[in-house]
């Protein structure tokens, strides 16, 4: 079984699919949905980008009973960024089903507003261990009708401190419920997890294909001509979507100024930024507007930045099992890759240690780089900024709509669109900013005005 249209789902939910793009399953999704949609407990060992997103997803809305307006799933998250790229998807694969409400409850964001949502209720939650916690013992959330707890990447739950928060959420949930554990790796701290929350459950596995799917080159260097390089491993790779990982804050905006006294056009992306700047900035990459993100290893698994074709680790990482995490930016989906890893000799024994891992690892030697001065490391795209989204019920239709049928924009002109709920980012070709800007301040979206500027 290999197509989704192969699946026991309705016909609405199938054509939703097909109108995703969604044919082909990737491997994770074959392994699992026949076990997770005859609502079996569930292990699956699967990388970031392997589509296990999708996997779980399917049979939580698949089951869902939208006129029962009650929690009946829970997804569990390490970091906001994933949970909220989950519910994102989650809306995505629900819209064939019409009034389904998807709530995140992350830590960093303001607590009241969550509780106000909560007493409104919701069919389904995505959240971060330490927050929905918080709002049980606050008695906001009701979980007496959940029939789907999800672990998404429980290994890294694990390792940020939560398997307490963890076990305290399970223990007020039904015990009668089916429970789905994502993770990429299957250690004994996890073993030890699933064996104590799961009902005699399948375990499915893809294999790590990352070492056949990624082209890793390492290259020793002295520390001071580190920044020096990086135009030239962009160039000489002719790369149009660059992740650079470094291990501190510091550095990421140290680089993120050497890069642009160089003229290149770079974001930073590390928990130093507050949510909202987090999100914007994952936008402005993922939707291409900037070919360079510099970021820490928050952005290294649980974000769904694809068509990545270089990562460059300027620092070298922490241990193999980030570093497995960083590369994999570059091989979402089972796409192939380049990931570049630089360093001292001071750091023979990590790249020891990472070899070990991976057997494929070329060393390079630098000299041999030749930089392309004539390769333009540019976007051709740049973004508009709408101070309106989803509560102004606004939808990449009407944006759509507006920049084609109102002011004559070819589709051509026009790349990503992304909504959230109180404003909207359009990915434009940068030739067109001025006009844009100038046109759609006049012209109204939806009946309404609204304030339009370039990020």
């Amino acid at each position: 079984m290999k197509k989704f249209s192969q699946l026991n789902l309705s016909k609405e939910f199938l054509s939703n699919l097909d109108s995703l793009s969604y044919t082909e399953m990737t491997t994770i999704q074959q392994k699992s949905l026949p076990f997770s949609l005859e609502n079996k407990d569930l292990i699956a060992q699967a990388k970031t980008g392997s589509g296990k997103t999708v996997a779980f997803c399917i049979p939580i809305i698949n089951k869902l009973k939208v006129k029962e307006f009650k929690v009946q799933s829970l997804i569990l998250a390490p970091t906001r960024e994933l949970a909220n790229q989950i519910a994102q998807e989650l809306r995505k694969l629900s819209r064939h089903i019409h009034n389904i409400k998807v709530l995140t409850l992350c830590g960093g964001m303001p607590f009241k507003p969550q509780a106000l949502s909560l007493f409104h209720g919701a069919h389904i939650v995505v959240a971060t261990p330490g927050r929905v916690l918080k709002h049980i013992k606050e008695n906001n959330i009701s979980l007496e009708n959940i029939n789907t707890l999800v672990l998404d990447e429980a290994d890294k739950m694990l390792d940020m401190g939560f398997y307490d928060d963890i076990i305290e959420i399970i223990n007020t949930l039904p015990k009668k419920r089916q429970t789905l554990l994502f993770s990429a790796t299957f250690e004994k701290n996890i073993e030890n997890l699933a064996s104590s929350i799961l009902v005699e459950p399948t375990l499915v596995k893809v294999e790590d294909e990352i070492k056949t799917t990624i082209n890793q080159k390492f290259y020793e260097i002295f520390d001071e001509n580190k920044t020096s390089i990086i135009p030239a491993l962009i160039s000489s790779n002719k790369a149009k979507s660059i992740l650079i990982f470094c291990n501190m804050k510091i550095t990421c905006d140290k680089l993120a100024d050497d890069l642009y006294d160089m003229g290149l056009d770079v974001l930073t992306l590390h928990s130093d930024l507050e949510q909202k700047q987090r999100d914007e900035t994952i936008i402005l990459f993922s939707n291409k507007s900037y070919p360079i993100l510099i970021a820490t290893d928050v952005a290294s698994r649980g974000l769904h930045i694809d068509d990545v074709d270089l990562v460059i680790n300027y620092d070298l990482s922490l241990d193999e099992k980030i570093h497995t995490h960083r590369i994999g930016r570059t091989a979402r989906a089972g796409k192939g890759g380049l990931a570049i890893s630089l360093y001292t000799k001071d750091e023979l024994d990590k790249v020891e240690i990472i070899k070990e891992k991976f057997s494929d690892i070329k060393e390079e030697d630098i000299s041999t780089i030749e930089d392309d001065i004539s390769y333009k490391i540019d976007s051709n795209l740049r973004t508009i900024f709408i101070n309106g989204g989803k509560k102004q019920k606004l939808r990449a239709g009407d944006i759509l709509g507006a920049l084609t049928a109102g002011i004559g924009l070819q589709k051509d002109d026009i790349g990503k669109i992304d909504i959230l709920d109180f404003s909207s980012y359009v990915a434009i070709n940068k030739e067109k900013i001025i006009y844009v800007l100038e046109k759609l301040l006049k012209t109204k979206i939806k009946g309404k005005y609204y304030r339009i500027y370039e990020k």
